[in-house]
């Protein structure tokens, strides 16, 4: 028996006069004894299942065979010399290392693995003074989004008795004299009432070797909780800059002062009517990337001095393809460019001019640009479906690419092919599809598939390498990744085609996907696997209530499934932009309800087997979406496929997961996927 009995109670609540029952919210009360009761119930059952797997030891063996691999960051050349993070392949936190040149050893200069005996302690953030000689890192316990930020002098290894609290998604930007740093900070908790937790964010300047009590206050905007900031010092350390931003809302503006001064900060860009990313400054002249009136992107300068936007200057306009990212290395925009969803990097003089392509090894993702404007070199992080990340370092004195650091993986990646299709969405969109299986696959409808998606917040899904997708294709597994609208791999014209009222058109797109796949003979309805996490929870949820006899395996992680009430928990009122808000609009109740996943859940539905995972200490994303979601499936379902819910300890949403919970997780997943396709591993 997988499904559990859940109770439930009389509930409901009122939305613009509808009545909508919640019969589960019990299950919000994370910390009440029948909630643990209930989650360790749920745990029993699903760990009961995992182990009963036939292949689970050896799928357990085949992934940590193919994750033990050395991966490696994008080095940062600050002062003199290199800063990276390696990991040998089993480490549960990757090594921060520092070194004199690119020849020179490695020199440890701090080990997150020795912060905790199970790995759960990550290094979050790293930031170095302009100097390379002090680090401000930043530690996350147990998959938490708070951080603790602590300062290391590089030279000796010792930290300074300065502890930072009350950080999540902090920035840190040294004052480049090394006397201290600037930050962003929320209440500290029980000064303001919870639901304001992650409200009122401020600037403090840290004067180095004092304590946090004696921080000075440097902005705050209580006649605008909700706002935040981000704080940066320009390569001139002349001004001090700051990135507001309204939760995952795109649009942002922009302030500055100089950092020297006392004064108010100027409101260079003040009215959040696009996306604005400070790239550079030659004195007071200011370079944006930013998407408006040009949706895929453009570069702007703004003379500060003159900043009327009759003063405003293009230097380079909007393009077929949609900017990605802009850095200013060797005194040149080196750009990354998104062109049907995989990456170009090109070179260009700073009014413009174009200087060449930077050809890339094969199709796909650089997940790294670091250089600075002074640098004669810069290094990317690069990789594929098929291609492992690899550092690649690029000379502009002798306009090569090289390799710096790239694995050899226990895995053939000659026997396996990724292609792109673009199929027709329902409203007959065109939307491409990235497809990697073993060379020669045979279409004979029957190949087991694993569809994978997101469709929000305007993040793209680029080619990327995943060391568990391995296993997939080596036991003649077919891997889907369709880019949905709400993400930006076609601008921002793409991401408002699937966010708030529109949302289902994202929905449509996966629902689509998945046709495709079957009308072409890739599979059949029994052998193809959804996934997705956070949003991509939302969207696998969402299309199974929707379509369940179009799937043989649901995997659902960490998801969105509350519509009506997700903007209360945590960080949820960050979303709202994106999703909108039940509860004060009624035009969003209707569009929000006519989808949430937990509300359209119908009884008497034979549901496909689900795996529901979650994480108890999410802050991001509460497990009790989760949580609620598998009570009312188990409650609902009519037929014999398990609904499981996998709620892990010790973890968050994702952020510096060690590597055996991923392992182990992953092993979970692919178990489930194999008992339920009665496959073997070969």
């Amino acid at each position: 028996m997988h499904n559990i009995n859940t109770r439930r109670d009389d509930t409901v609540e009122n939305y613009h006069g509808t009545q909508v029952a919640d019969p589960y919210r019990w299950l919000e009360e994370a910390r009440s004894e029948e909630t643990r009761a209930w989650v360790a119930a749920q745990n029993e059952v699903s760990v009961a299942y995992f182990q009963a797997a036939s292949e689970r030891r050896a799928i357990l063996a085949r992934l940590t065979e193919l994750i033990d691999f050395p991966r490696y960051s994008a080095p940062v050349y600050k002062g003199g010399r290199y800063f990276f993070s390696h990991n040998t392949g089993l480490q549960n936190q990757s090594v921060l290392y520092t070194q004199q040149n690119l020849e020179s050893l490695p020199a440890t200069l701090l080990d997150p693995n020795t912060l905790s005996a199970d790995g759960t302690i990550a290094l979050i953030t790293q930031a170095y003074s302009h100097d390379g000689a002090l680090l401000a890192y930043g530690v996350s316990a147990s998959g938490s989004d708070w951080q603790e930020v602590k300062v290391r002098r590089i030279d000796s290894g010792e930290d300074y008795p300065d502890v930072i609290r009350w950080s999540k998604f902090t920035s840190v930007a040294w004052k480049h004299d090394n006397s201290g740093f600037y930050y962003d900070r929320f209440p500290q908790p029980g000064s303001v009432p919870e639901a304001d937790q992650s409200c009122y964010n401020r600037i403090y300047w840290h004067k180095l070797g004092t304590s946090q009590e004696e921080d000075q206050l440097i902005y705050e905007r209580p006649d605008a909780k909700e706002l935040g900031f981000s704080a940066s010092i320009s390569d001139d350390g002349k001004y001090l800059l700051l990135h507001v931003w309204l939760g995952t809302d795109p649009k942002n503006r922009f302030y500055y002062r100089e950092v020297e001064s006392s004064g108010p900060f100027v409101r260079l860009l003040d009215d959040f009517d696009a996306a604005y990313s400070f790239a550079h400054n030659i004195g007071p002249r200011f370079y944006f990337h930013t998407n408006l009136d040009a949706p895929r992107g453009r570069i702007i300068a703004i003379d500060i001095e003159h900043p009327e936007r009759a003063h405003w200057r293009e230097v380079l306009p909007e393009q077929e393809d949609v900017i990605a990212s802009v850095q200013v290395v060797h005194q040149q925009f080196v750009i990354t460019w998104k062109h049907d969803a995989h990456h170009l990097l090109k070179r260009y003089t700073l009014e413009g001019q174009l200087l060449g392509e930077i050809a890339l090894p094969a199709l796909g993702s650089i997940a790294e640009v670091t250089g600075e404007p002074s640098d004669s070199e810069v290094f990317l992080n690069f990789m594929s479906f098929l291609y492992p990340p690899s550092i690649l370092r690029y000379d502009f004195l002798t306009e090569t690419l090289s390799l710096w650091r790239g694995p050899h993986l226990n895995f053939d990646a000659e026997q396996y092919e990724t292609t792109q299709v673009f199929y027709s969405s329902k409203d007959s969109t065109r939307v491409p599809m990235f497809l990697t299986h073993k060379k020669g696959l045979v279409l004979d409808g029957t190949n087991p598939t694993l569809l994978y998606g997101y469709g929000g917040f305007n993040i793209s899904l680029t080619p990327t390498f995943s060391s568990h997708n391995l296993l997939w294709l080596e036991q003649g597994g077919v891997f889907a990744l369709p880019n949905l609208r709400g993400g930006d791999e076609y601008g921002e014209e793409w991401h408002l085609a699937g966010m708030l009222e529109k949302k289902q058109n994202v929905f449509d797109d996966f629902i689509a996907a998945a046709e495709w796949l079957i009308a072409n003979n890739y599979t059949n309805s029994s052998r193809l696997a959804i996934n997705g996490g956070s949003n991509g929870g939302l969207l696998v949820a969402a299309c199974m209530v929707q379509r369940p006899d179009l799937y043989g395996a649901v995997l659902c992680e960490v998801p969105v499934i509350d519509m009506l009430r997700y903007h209360t928990f945590t960080v949820g009122r960050y979303w709202v932009s994106e999703y909108g808000n039940a509860e004060q609009d009624p035009v969003h109740f209707a569009f929000l309800y006519a989808y949430s996943p937990l509300h359209n859940v119908r009884s008497g539905v034979a549901y496909p087997a689900t795996l529901i995972m979650a994480a108890d200490s999410d802050d991001r994303v509460v497990p009790s979406h989760a949580k609620k979601f598998a009570a009312t499936l188990q409650a609902a379902t009519s037929g014999p496929e398990p609904i499981l819910l996998r709620i892990e300890t010790k973890a968050g949403h994702g952020l510096g997961k060690p590597t055996a919970k991923i392992i182990e997780a992953r092993g979970d997943v692919f178990a489930f996927l194999f008992q339920q396709f009665g496959m073997r591993m070969k």
